[in-house]
């Protein structure tokens, strides 16, 4: 099993739809192909998304009832009189409902994507960082020597606090990339656990509460506060974690 075969069976592979020996051969090469693997890890995200209850919407059984017994009526009934106002109003409303809720539907799908690519994004750098030797770009335990560092570098003053005393010291700061723009990476350490924490400015209205989800076996944690964007990424057990993001906070 190659690449090529794998491109041509994933979305299958997903769904389940292979007999035992192809799923055997492909289980086999994921394994060992790390750009396979990554493909199929998006499919399965980009599925998750989907299946988000916040993209499911069930029309009330009454309303149901209702538009089905009112299409016969209407459509004897169109012939022999003029189409008023009360029928454009009673038309209107469920056409402009269904318009509303597609609109609401799209814009959430677009964010969970968007999301979505962003939490793959930021599990990747922080590994990136975890690999090659580009975890800092200043190392430091003193805020007032990691801050000032990214004057000049970004265009806004990242907020850098000294958890030291809460057992969370601070190891240095870099210079990253996140959404095709430079962003503020912060390294804390919690025992042998590093933390990255990225920050830059929001860039829309959202909401302030923390949200959990894990990727390629870390935790993410991101939040918006004072109009800035935080994610915090670890593979740090999720207390310790969110212990730490309040502190932050």
């Amino acid at each position: 099993m190659n690449c090529e075969e794998i491109e041509a069976l994933k979305h299958a592979y997903a769904d389940r739809e292979l007999d035992l020996v192809r799923t055997t051969e492909i289980e086999h090469h994921l394994s060992d192909c790390r750009a396979c693997s990554q493909a199929y890890e998006n499919i399965r995200a980009l599925s998750s998304a989907l299946k988000s209850s916040d993209l499911y919407f069930k029309a009330p059984a009454h309303l149901r009832r209702r538009i089905r017994a009112s299409l016969p009526n209407e459509a004897r009934s169109s012939s022999s009189q003029p189409f008023g106002w009360w029928q454009w109003f009673k038309w209107g409303i469920p056409i402009a409902g269904t318009a509303l809720i597609a609109f609401l539907l799209a814009t959430s799908f677009i964010r969970a994507s968007t999301d979505e690519r962003l939490a793959q994004e930021v599990t990747a750098n922080h590994v990136r960082s975890l690999m090659a030797t580009h975890l800092t770009d200043v190392t430091s335990s003193d805020q007032h020597t990691v801050k000032p560092w990214f004057d000049g570098k970004i265009d806004f003053a990242p907020p850098v606090k000294d958890l030291a005393a809460q057992g969370f010291p601070l190891v240095g700061g870099r210079l990253d990339y996140l959404q095709n723009r430079p962003v503020a990476a912060l390294i804390y350490q919690r025992h042998k656990h590093l933390i990255n924490l990225f920050v830059w400015p929001a860039t829309r209205n959202s909401s302030r509460a923390k949200k959990l989800v894990v990727r390629q076996g870390y935790n993410l944690i991101h939040w918006n506060e004072s109009g800035m964007t935080f994610w915090a990424v670890s593979d740090l057990n999720p207390v310790e974690l969110r212990e730490f993001v309040e502190l932050i906070k």
